[in-house]
Formats: structure tokens, sequence, C-alpha cells
């Protein structure tokens, strides 16, 4: 891609942190012979300084990165970019809020030929036994931490039936809108799983998610599709407050809410087998939730 009249493209590392993503872009250019000029956006006050400590030691920053310290979704941009990149993804894709930040940012996104890295993100969830998981988030004899998601090295679990998809989300966002075109990041789905595989105790979900970050290359910690030498993320643990016989070829099904409001971010969550229904987990985000 080329900037205007061939000159240097435009470039926003968004959640740049401590600047991997900004290294890697100037890496790539350098190896193209493409001139840029990067915007490394980052909140963290910690992590800003050394951003701003590399923009002026580093000969291959200097003159070419500048660093904003700032929240990108109240940041107003100079310029639209040719390029958004960023790596806000979670265990579960969206649960560490990169629909709110992207879609904050894509107004500066160059219309019709603006890229965004990741370009889309899926969520997935597969149902499983683990006494040994849910025992520990029992021991806090409460109802909080049996509504609360973890994301943890899934050990002594068993899969009652393969993942399925959850939730999608794609950048630049212009498919899911309200009636007046803001980006609306809610989500309901109702996923029926395979017959289970045998007959087992359900503890509750895990959670995975694929992502394309551009054409055709794709980072995955789903099982299946799973990128080797993946170790950035830990799957997330859904768990129930009272597990639920599955009899073997039963049909396990989940209900899961992606909830938003001005103020927070949350998961809601109901799983039944067709001789149980679990109650409802986490509503108006009751037990966990993600501040915006």
């Amino acid at each position: 891609t080329a900037g205007t009249a061939g000159g240097p493209i435009c470039i926003m590392v968004v959640g740049a942190g401590r600047g991997p993503l900004v290294r890697a872009s100037l890496s790539a250019a350098d190896s193209l012979g493409q001139p840029v000029r990067v915007y490394a956006v980052e909140k963290n006050p910690n992590a800003v300084i050394t951003l701003r400590h590399m923009a002026l030691g580093e000969a291959a920053w200097r003159d070419r990165v500048t660093v904003i310290a700032g929240d990108m979704r109240q940041w107003e941009a100079p310029e639209q970019c040719d390029i958004l990149v960023s790596e806000l993804l979670g265990s579960f894709g969206d649960n560490e809020l990169s629909p709110e930040c992207l879609d904050g940012m894509q107004r500066f996104l160059k219309p019709g030929t603006g890229i965004s890295i990741p370009q889309d993100y899926t969520s997935y969830l597969a149902p499983i036994t683990s006494q040994k998981l849910w025992n520990a988030a029992n021991a806090y004899g409460d109802r909080k931490h049996l509504e609360t998601q973890y994301v943890c090295r899934l050990h002594n679990i068993s899969t009652i039936a393969p993942a399925k998809r959850c939730f999608y989300f794609a950048h630049p966002n212009h498919e899911f809108v309200d009636a007046k075109g803001t980006p609306d990041n809610s989500r309901y789905t109702n996923i029926q799983f395979s017959p289970a595989e045998s007959s087992a105790l359900l503890h509750g979900f895990a959670g995975y998610f694929e992502s394309t970050l551009f054409d055709d290359v794709m980072i995955s910690i789903l099982p299946r599709t799973k990128s080797r030498g993946m170790y950035s993320w830990f799957p997330l643990l859904v768990p129930l407050r009272h597990p639920l016989f599955v009899k073997k070829g039963d049909v396990v099904t989940v209900d899961m809410w992606r909830c938003t409001s001005p103020q927070k971010v949350w998961y809601t969550w109901a799983a039944s087998t067709p001789d149980a229904t679990s109650p409802l987990h986490n509503p108006n985000g009751r037990s966990q939730f993600v501040g915006l």
C-alpha cells in the first residue's frame, strides 16, 4: 500500500504497549523499502515513558514515530491512516474491549482503502467437564466466583462436544450498527452442540478465538486450528454455578449474551440439557464486568 501520491504510508499502532508492534511495523516497511509515518498510541503512563525513550534513542524510530499518550477512544488524530494495527484481543477474542476500542478508531481509517490488522475475530465455546477447575472456583464459597470467567491453562478437562462458533467481529465495522449508524457490539447467540460423546458432568465451557490478521494470515487458540507455537493466550473458562449431568447422546445448549452499556461490558450465560437448565449467570454484570 502506498501513501498519498506515493509518499509515506501512515500507520497507527493503537495500544502500543512497550513497542513490539511499532518495531514490527517499521521492520516490515524497511523490508519493502516503503517510507512510513507511525503514530504509537498508548494510555499506560509507564509504557509511554518506554515508547518516548525509544522514539528519541533508537535511530530506526527517530523522525518516523510519534508517541501519543492517551486513550485511543478520545484521541483526535491529525490525519487518516492507511493501516490501523492493534493487539487488543483476549482469550475470547472480544473480552478485552477490542470492538469498542477499534470502533472508536475506525473513523481515522482511509475510506475504502484503509486496512485494519486484525481484520476480524471469532469466539468459540465448547462444553467441558473438569471437577478440579470447578472445585477451585467453588472453594471461595460464594456465587460471584462461579459467575466469573477465568483465563487459565485448561489441564484436567474433558471436552463433551466439539467447540462451536459464538461471536464474530470485523474491522472496520459496517455491518453491526444501530439505527443511528453507531457500531453495536452487543451480541446474543444460542448454540446447540453435537450430541455428547459420553456421559459426563457439565461444569462449564471452554472459550477460544480465531483471528484473521490480514488476507490469509491467521492466529488461533482453538484446538483444531491452533497456531503452532502459540503461547500468548490461554483459553477462557466459563463455569456453571451448578453442574448439569449429561447423558451420552444428550444435546447441550448454551445461551450467551455480550451485553453493553455506556459504562461497562459484561457476559451473561445459561446452559441446558434435555433434563435440566442452569440459572442465568452474571445478569447485569453483577459478578464480573469490564469498565469502559
